[in-house]
């Protein structure tokens, strides 16, 4: 070898060592800013254990759903494995990263805020999270039965008989599938046929203002009852909404866990509704 072949080694050598060297300044320099950023004297288990074990409201402000709820809902998770605790964060900090999300439709810097979480951490958990809800959806979310009449419409002298085939009401949404003799309520954008039954066009149907004469009575009272009827049952989805606020102003996520986020929330809502039940 003669020597400029030994200065080029020297030259490759030098240049490997200050591109190592510059590698460990960056990795200990985001440490360094990680944890001036991450300086709060409550780590994120103290904040879980704050919320669990404060005053009741915190708990369901920050979860939208009480502690008893919580505890039931991650204790059902973790025992049939659907999530699991890794070595910094436990099931419940999951759990309640997730939450906090849906329910007040955060981004991911105000979770990393609350959490004390770096943002990759925060993405992670809220993916495993929403993955393990929504595949719980075969045991929380079930179609009408069709073989009964809801007792809404069942013991209404403004519903019964005249809605008794009525299986639900949609409101923007599509669906796929028709049972014979059961439909959907739906408003005037949509055609009335199939499984939609919609109001009458044209027909107002103010029924209690007694000063307007003329007009079909007959297809106004129609419209009023499917009107009370159909808001009766959208009312449930004002309340979903209500209490997962992402659904009305979604995040850009990738489309697959967007569609996959209202489903998660039915769950949710669902397991809400049930555990509250005597």
């Amino acid at each position: 070898m003669d020597a400029g072949d030994s200065n080029n080694g020297d030259s490759f050598e030098d240049l490997s060592f200050w591109w190592v060297f510059f590698g460990m300044f960056y990795q200990l320099l985001k440490k360094r800013q990680s944890a001036i950023r991450y300086n709060s004297i409550l780590t994120a288990d103290d904040r879980v254990t704050e919320f669990l074990h404060g005053h009741w409201e915190r708990i369901f402000n920050k979860t939208r759903m009480t502690r008893d709820c919580f505890v039931r809902i991650s204790s059902i998770m973790e025992q049939t494995g659907r999530l699991t605790p890794s070595r910094a964060v436990s099931v419940e900090e999951q759990l309640m990263i997730f939450l906090f999300v849906v329910g007040h439709s955060a981004s991911n810097r105000d979770a990393q805020e609350t959490w004390q979480r770096s943002g990759s951490t925060i993405s992670k958990y809220f993916g495993i999270v929403l993955e393990a809800i929504f595949n719980m959806s075969g045991e929380y979310i079930r179609p009408p039965d069709m073989n009964n009449v809801h007792h809404t419409i069942r013991y209404s002298n403004r519903f019964f008989p005249y809605f008794q085939g009525c299986v639900g009401a949609i409101d923007g949404t599509h669906v796929s599938a028709c049972v014979g003799g059961k439909y959907y309520l739906v408003d005037s954008g949509y055609a009335n046929r199939g499984c939609f039954l919609a109001p009458y066009r044209g027909t107002n149907y103010h029924l209690r203002d007694r000063r307007r004469l003329g007009g079909d009575r007959k297809k106004e009272q129609f419209n009023y009852r499917h009107a009370s009827l159909r808001n009766a049952i959208e009312r449930t989805f004002g309340i979903w909404k209500r209490r997962f606020p992402i659904l009305r102003s979604m995040h850009q996520f990738p489309l697959d866990k967007q569609a996959m986020i209202p489903v998660a929330c039915a769950v949710l809502h669902n397991f809400i509704r049930m555990d509250q039940l005597p």
